[in-house]
């Protein structure tokens, strides 16, 4: 695997998620800041938005307001062009912990899922659901039994889905219908032994990756975010780990994106833990970056 060097584009942030390449700069929520920032190449950062409720996930519908997941109220928030920061959708009934990661699509569909029990408290974990969220804000359960359905992709011609099991060892793939239900559902890439859900140790223990935010690229393998292993790492349908990128030392990586003018440009999110009590009070998350040879497709 190629060695390949890592710059710092912005330092001093709690806890950064969610990035993606949007017209020209960076877009990463800070979840303990309670904000949403654009960043540009040159690494100056702009606060786009408030999220009083913890930003997660972004996308963009097709008339260009922003979608952001405010993960403690479990809602969907809009940012419109008059700047007003509206709700778009409540899934509260739908979640088993806080909302967090997301994917729209081109029709405007976003593809969000949540973490299924408390992890910050130690909980057992526990599988939960996907849920889709259709232009007009109403939201469906569109598949169950997921382990911390987390980063996502959708592949550049819009019908298959590919959801990272943070939990579970392993990325599922769905096709997407039509009318926007998921079929053929199977497992895209296996990561590690098929978790069995019990105690938060022993569950842990089973992990091998823990695939986190993710991004696709021009020939479908994925740059995951490894959530346990310090790194991101370049994953084959079937799961072989073709390349990978490791964090600094003392640093974690808990997604990624890619992006830059060419799609060449991985963008890692970085920090010493996910702990929030650790995180909350600090000013230790990173932006890092490094030059790849694939370009970015798909979706985000």
């Amino acid at each position: 695997m190629p060695h390949r060097e890592l710059a710092a584009l912005l330092d001093g942030g709690a806890y950064f998620e969610g990035p993606r390449w949007h017209e020209g700069s960076w877009w990463v929520s800070d979840m303990y800041r309670h904000a949403v920032f654009a960043v540009s190449p040159q690494g100056r950062e702009v606060r786009v938005a408030e999220v009083p409720g913890q930003p997660s996930g972004l996308g963009w519908l097709p008339n260009g307001d922003l979608l952001a997941v405010s993960m403690r109220d479990h809602r969907l928030l809009r940012l419109g062009s008059d700047g007003a920061l509206d709700v778009h959708a409540d899934l509260s009934e739908h979640c088993g912990g806080v909302l967090n990661d997301l994917v729209v699509d081109p029709h405007g569909r976003a593809w969000v899922g949540d973490f299924g029990f408390d992890l910050m408290a130690f909980d057992d974990p526990l599988a939960t659901s996907l849920k889709r969220v259709d232009p007009d804000g109403s939201v469906t359960v569109v598949a169950d039994e997921l382990i911390f359905p987390n980063g996502s992709v959708i592949t550049p011609d819009g019908t298959t889905l590919i959801v990272g099991e943070t939990l579970g060892n392993r990325f599922t793939a769905f096709t997407i219908a039509e009318d926007g239900s998921l079929r053929d559902r199977r497992v895209w890439a296996q990561l590690g032994p098929e978790v069995t859900l019990g105690p938060a140790a022993d569950t842990l223990a089973q992990l091998r990756i823990a695939p986190d935010g993710c991004s696709l690229d021009a020939e479908d393998r994925i740059w995951a975010a490894d959530g346990i292993g310090g790194r991101c790492v370049r994953v084959a349908e079937g799961g072989d780990i073709v390349d990978q990128v490791r964090a600094p030392e003392g640093l974690g990586v808990f997604a990624c994106a890619l992006g830059g003018d060419d799609g060449r440009t991985l963008l890692m999110c970085c920090a010493p833990d996910y702990f929030e009590a650790n995180r909350r009070d600090t000013r230790e998350a990173v932006l890092m970056t490094t030059t790849v040879e694939v370009p970015h497709a798909g979706l985000p």
